[in-house]
């Protein structure tokens, strides 16, 4: 029993995913703790290179403290216990012992390479240009080229981001000593890009755990709410999960099964995230653990389902055999929820020790160099399979050079929640989809030229429309015919498989390519005749050699049939040319024509400045009426823009008002400057605004959020309330404020009323 209650507590998620690398008193003790981690895997005894690496890190960080004001070596150190964690090779701790000595000291990558040879300067370059790349959430063109980066270095090889992983691994566990903007800012960055990595390559030990401290500082109020809640039952939890093991443990040994069987509380952001997605509050969630059996072979996985499914009623639905059909990132395991004592769900895993193995270390288990006692390598091809999809991923990322669209993809390949569905090949192969996948992205998984000939489909023997959404189980057959004229673009709209888009976006590129071409240069023709721009003087080798390798295009016939087909924007391309054109024109000016210039511009712009009785300064347009759009009800202290209607005025927008970001390209030419003007204190305006508040319905909701506008004398002059089944209430609320503090404030305290989820203000 404490065996049990021992394997219980070293996997409480809680502890485990939030643990912070032990507090040693000297670099030393952490060297030792290092050499015990790689002993205890490592097949040769011949430590030398990494003993080596750490005395060239000491001596090159020398008197460096990080923020925390410890010795800046003793990053570098845990960053290599975690890639020993992980069972990495000698090379790849060596490189995460020297990860910063040629960015952050005065060693160069040619004295790396002469000490520990051109393999471990690969891998130390490789980190030290992931770390120089910028994050910035709202740069959309910063954002697509710091990912291409990011994946080539992936492909020249995986350990680069591996050791990237653990580095950022530890600067999170160590994030409490930044400031509170870079803590926010880095957490975003882990969140959106390399939590998603660690989970495409399998890696849970290290995804689980920057999850949760994401979590911690992106929203702190929710997890130390989580961490309190969850603290308060954890005795009850533990009680109830040795009762099943116990249970379980004593049938499994009956049926002659040899099995490790333990209890595992879920990390708290995977708690979030169901309480978010379901609407739920963590009372009315009940798996908050699942129970893991680790056997020898499958065979013994499918033999404990069957002894678990006669002990405990399976809930129909909540069963997945990711053995037969494992996940893209290479995870197996039967999952399978039950009902236990006393009504209560729980959740058991099923799997081999080989399995749970890349469960924990995903592609690092897998790893394509593997090194025997003599220290040699052998390399295996079907580990090399294991990194198809980033193969797949840098092909189609050279063909996409719209940065948004790249990024689109990129993100829905990398969903960290997105579902599969699992269907068949009328031979009986199974085909790993996204849900909500259609036959023509199956049409596509099997070949190309599937795809592109496809007329129709069978599924399970009956004919069925091409925009049908496979379901799990189905057999699919598609039909092809030698004279179809290929895909349909209103295929893009339909399917759902990166690669699907993919291919019928290359099949229009290549059929239609002399269509596209024209088409592109009309569109370029147009664009500068609407700007004015002189359209020759821009088409010189110089100025298209820029354009070419910027966008990684060949030539330029290239470049506008991308354009003619909607991969890259006209005014993209055309702005590219001419800051070629004006950089080889600047303009020789004197200082007094410099002043001369300005002052007339600031006499210009205060002629046709215009102050209005609404309280919004409009640049640019005189006498001209003004009024709030109902859409977005800006109030003082936002972003706004003006858009001209047709004999209205002008109405005012927030800026991130969705009918402002849908607003077609045509349409962006009457958007104008505006701004709020400074309060003079003769009168306070009051402005329209509505919020949407969701929450758990419970008596006296109502009560206690009306008391918040009771307080401040603020009236609600609309409220409209409605409950769905699940017990989810959502409350519209419309009022007046005097500006965005007096909102931010309101928000703010109906936060914290009881049973409060999340509250929206109204966009669009």
């Amino acid at each position: 029993m404490e065996d049990v209650l021992k394997n219980i507590t070293i996997e409480e998620a809680s502890e485990d995913s939030m643990r912070s690398m032990k507090d040693f008193t000297s670099p030393d003790d952490l060297y030792q703790e290092l050499l015990r981690s790689v002993a205890k895997y490592h097949p040769s005894d011949d430590l030398s290179m990494i003993e080596r690496a750490y005395a060239t890190a000491y001596k090159a960080h020398g008197d460096q403290k990080r923020k925390s004001g410890e010795p800046y070596i003793i990053h570098p150190l845990c960053v290599a216990i975690i890639l020993a964690e992980l069972e990495m090779d000698k090379e790849t701790l060596a490189a995460g012992l020297l990860h910063d000595v040629v960015e952050d000291t005065v060693m160069t990558s040619e004295e790396l390479r002469a000490q520990f040879g051109a393999e471990v300067e690969l891998l130390v370059n490789g980190v030290t240009k992931l770390g120089q790349l910028s994050y910035d959430a709202d740069k959309v063109e910063v954002q697509a080229e710091n990912l291409r980066k990011m994946f080539l270095a992936m492909a020249k090889d995986i350990r680069v981001i591996i050791i990237k992983l653990a580095d950022r691994l530890h600067n999170m566990r160590t994030l409490q000593y930044m400031p509170e903007k870079k803590r926010i800012e880095k957490a975003r960055e882990t969140m959106d890009i390399y939590a998603p990595i660690a989970q495409r390559l399998g890696i849970s030990k290290i995804k689980v755990e920057l999850d949760d401290l994401c979590l911690k500082y992106l929203e702190p109020e929710v997890y130390y709410d989580l961490v309190e809640k969850i603290a308060l039952k954890k005795e009850q939890r533990e009680t109830f999960v040795i009762g099943i093991v116990e249970d379980v443990r004593r049938h499994v040994e009956a049926a002659g099964i040899k099995a490790n069987i333990y209890g595992r509380a879920k990390h708290f952001f995977s708690i979030y995230k169901k309480m978010v997605n379901q609407h739920k509050t963590l009372d009315q969630i009940y798996d908050l653990f699942a129970v893991r059996i680790i056997v020898d072979t499958v065979k013994d996985c499918y033999a404990a389902l069957g002894v678990i499914h006669e002990m405990y009623k399976p809930i129909p639905g909540r069963f997945k055999d990711y053995i037969a059909m494992p996940k893209q990132n290479m995870y197996q395991s039967l999952h399978t929820t039950l009902i236990g004592p006393n009504g209560t769900p729980f959740e058991i895993q099923i799997r081999t020790a080989q399995m749970h193995r890349v469960a924990e270390y995903g592609i690092a288990a897998h790893w394509k160099y593997k090194e025997a006692s003599d220290g040699k390598k052998t390399r295996s091809d079907r580990e090399e399979e294991k990194l198809t999809w980033l193969r797949q991923i840098l092909e189609w990322q050279q063909d996409e050079s719209d940065n948004h669209e790249f990024l689109d993809l990129l993100k829905s390949d990398l969903d960290l929640f997105s579902e599969s569905v699992y269907c068949f090949t009328p031979a009986g192969d199974v085909k790993n989809l996204p849900a909500g996948s259609t036959t023509i992205d199956f049409a596509y998984s099997i070949h190309s030229a599937v795809g592109n000939r496809m007329v129709g489909a069978r599924v399970n023997g009956k004919l069925v429309p091409i925009d049908y959404i496979i379901q799990n189980g189905d057999r699919i057959e598609i039909i092809t015919s030698p004279t179809s004229k290929g895909p349909s673009r209103d295929w893009l709209k339909i399917v759902k498989s990166t690669q699907a888009r993919n291919k019928i976006n290359q099949w229009f590129k290549q059929e239609l390519k002399e269509e596209n071409i024209e088409r592109g240069r009309e569109l370029v023709q147009a664009y500068c005749k609407s700007k004015g721009i002189y359209l020759p003087d821009l088409l010189k080798p110089e100025y298209i050699e820029g354009v070419l390798a910027k966008y990684g295009f060949r030539d330029w016939e290239s470049i506008l049939a991308a354009i003619g087909h909607g991969g890259l924007k006209e005014g993209q391309i055309v702005n590219k040319l001419l800051e070629g054109y004006l950089r080889d024109h600047k303009k020789e000016v004197t200082d007094e024509q410099i002043i001369e210039d300005t002052q007339k511009k600031t006499e210009k712009e205060q002629s046709r400045q215009v102050r209005t009785h609404s309280g919004i300064i409009v640049r640019g347009l005189d006498d001209v009426a003004v009024r709030f759009s109902k859409c977005c009800s800006p109030v003082p202290g936002d972003k706004i823009v003006g858009f001209v209607t047709r004999g209205r005025g002008v109405s005012i927008h927030r800026t991130d008002c969705v009918n402002i970001v849908n607003l077609q390209e045509s349409e962006r030419g009457r958007l104008i400057e505006a701004e709020w003007q400074e309060p003079d204190g003769s009168q306070k305006g009051q402005y329209v605004v509505e919020i949407r508040i969701f929450a758990t319905n419970r008596t006296g909701l109502l009560v206690d959020i009306s008391r918040i506008f009771t307080e401040r004398k603020i009236d609600m002059s609309s409220v409209n309330s409605r409950t769905n089944k699940q017990g989810l209430a959502t409350i519209v609320l419309e009022f007046q404020v005097s500006g965005k503090e007096e909102l931010a404030y309101i928000v703010e305290k109906i936060r914290q009323v009881d049973s409060v989820i999340d509250i929206e203000r109204r966009s669009g």
